[in-house]
């Protein structure tokens, strides 16, 4: 049994350590908001934070996640950055399909923790290996820079 602090609960899974962190959480611990997409880390759609920090889900192994604070998109909602984040990406309509959004927003949660003024090159740099097949490129970036006003706003 691996203890995961999944999703601010601890969760008892009966898993093997090189299990990857993706299966864990969708199969085992029934969180489906993290995709998988490719499997080999680079499309992003399986983002998550690990204490606070994207990393894709697909090829980083449970064993690694222990003692550490897993959050996926299923509860973004808690998060005050997470909450601005989608609503910036409601109000500029991002989503075409949908299916790489989970890992996008992941993405720029971490990057609006880390950085809550960034530039076009900053943004473009953290969202890089985040594909989306639709093409809402512009539209992300447009949320991104949205959410990082509101969130000023909020501070002042």
């Amino acid at each position: 049994m691996i203890s995961l602090r999944l999703n601010e609960q601890l969760h008892q899974l009966d898993a093997p350590e090189d299990m990857p962190l993706l299966w864990a959480i969708r199969d085992l611990a029934g969180y489906t908001g993290t995709k998988f997409g490719c499997g080999v880390g680079l499309c992003g759609a399986c983002t998550i934070h690990i204490d606070g920090q994207p990393t894709r889900s697909c090829i980083t192994p449970i064993s690694s996640a222990v003692g550490k604070q897993v959050t996926t998109i299923d509860n973004l909602h808690s998060d005050a950055v997470g909450q601005v984040v989608q609503q910036a990406w409601l109000n500029k309509a991002v989503a075409q399909c949908g299916y790489c959004q989970g890992g996008q927003i992941m993405s720029a949660t971490a990057l609006l923790k880390s950085n809550p003024a960034p530039d076009d090159a900053q943004i473009e740099a953290a969202m890089a290996g985040n594909i989306c097949r639709c093409g809402t490129y512009n539209r992300i970036k447009d949320a991104i820079k949205e959410a990082a006003v509101s969130l000023k706003e909020a501070r002042s």
